[in-house]
């Protein structure tokens, strides 16, 4: 059974802005991360069970949130029915949790 994967604005702009900063300084390291990630997320559609619950959330009680770790990256997704939500890209060296709040803070 395969699932849909869909990326939200919010994880485009995160991948945007990973590969803009390292395409700064290698364009070629640029694209092997922008297509690691992107097939990492592909691979959910046969796969979505496959990536750890979120710690930090879980310690919170929120068991939704999954991720993929290719390091130093991280790549959150949440499972509705058949459809698999990228949900953010972010740099595994930063506090999620600080980060989640800057982002709260900003809706």
């Amino acid at each position: 059974m395969m699932y849909h994967v869909r990326w939200t604005e919010t994880a485009e702009d995160d991948l945007s802005s990973i590969v803009d900063y390292i395409a700064g300084e290698n364009p070629d390291d640029a694209l092997e991360v922008f297509l690691n990630i992107t097939a990492l997320a592909e691979d959910l559609a046969a796969h979505p069970e496959r990536g750890r619950i979120v710690p930090e959330l879980r310690k919170h009680g929120v068991f939704q949130y999954r991720e993929l770790l290719p390091t130093p990256w991280r790549v959150m997704y949440r499972i509705e029915e058949m459809t698999v939500f990228v949900t953010a890209v972010i740099d595994g060296r930063r506090d999620l949790e600080q980060l989640l709040l800057e982002r709260v803070g900003r809706m």
